[in-house]
């Protein structure tokens, strides 16, 4: 596309508008490992079964507010121990990693409190996020566009004159949503219990972190000739 370039007849002006919103999260997402250790390679992987399955039943158990449940790593491996000048096999150790976003957060303290009550299983979570199709991304352009429109505007009539067309409108990259990160960035809450624990702990009291989505802009128009 050819460039118009500015003239005397038709001066333009370049902007750029800003849209900025805070809002409430959509997802939850919670990571669970789980684990288990034996001497014997097939017992161990029975326990690890037994246990993912536990862990599966319940976040399935919470329904419809449960989008997305998925098994991420799966790893079982021996430990060696030195005797003599040899090297044996003392144990063998299983993990079980999933992964699981929850659309209704009022059951979310009592889930991974559940969860992490579970015999050697861990919680990491959660991570608040918007969903890709959020309208929040949208409200968020929108308020870029109306912003870069009054700027011009402020523009134009500051020399006495108005806009008279639009030239160019260029997404300037859409910030997105400013999400927790992991527990070692931004300290969000990690909970890990083992099966020794006694007597059932009360649910976590977890409020959702709201979002901040941002968007940028660049629109340039022609105005008026102004009378100088």
């Amino acid at each position: 596309m050819t460039q118009e370039h500015a003239t005397p007849g038709a001066p333009q002006v370049t902007v750029r508008g800003e849209g900025r919103l805070e809002v409430d999260p959509e997802l939850a997402r919670i990571w669970v490992t789980v684990s288990a250790r034996g001497t014997d390679r097939s017992a161990t992987l029975a326990d690890l079964t037994r246990r993912n399955a536990r862990v599966i039943d319940l976040v399935k158990a919470q329904g419809e507010t449960v989008e997305k449940l998925e098994t991420g790593r799966f790893s079982i491996s021996p430990e060696l121990g030195r005797r003599g000048r040899g090297e044996r096999v003392h144990a063998f150790v299983g993990r079980v990693r999933m992964t699981a976003e929850l659309t209704d957060f009022t059951v979310l303290g009592e889930l991974v409190t559940r969860l992490a009550d579970l015999e050697l299983t861990s919680v990491d979570g959660p991570w608040w996020e918007l969903r890709p199709d959020s309208p929040a991304y949208a409200e968020a352009r929108r308020l870029a566009v109306t912003e870069a429109v009054q700027r011009a505007r402020a523009y134009a009539s500051a020399l006495g004159t108005s806009l008279a067309s639009l030239l160019e409108l260029a997404d300037a990259g859409l910030g997105g949503s400013e999400m927790s990160m992991p527990p070692v960035f931004a300290g969000a809450r990690r909970v890990a219990y083992v099966a020794e624990q006694a007597g059932e702990a009360p649910p976590l009291d977890l409020e959702p972190q709201r979002q901040t989505v941002t968007a940028e802009v660049v629109a340039r128009f022609t105005m008026a000739p102004p009378a100088l």
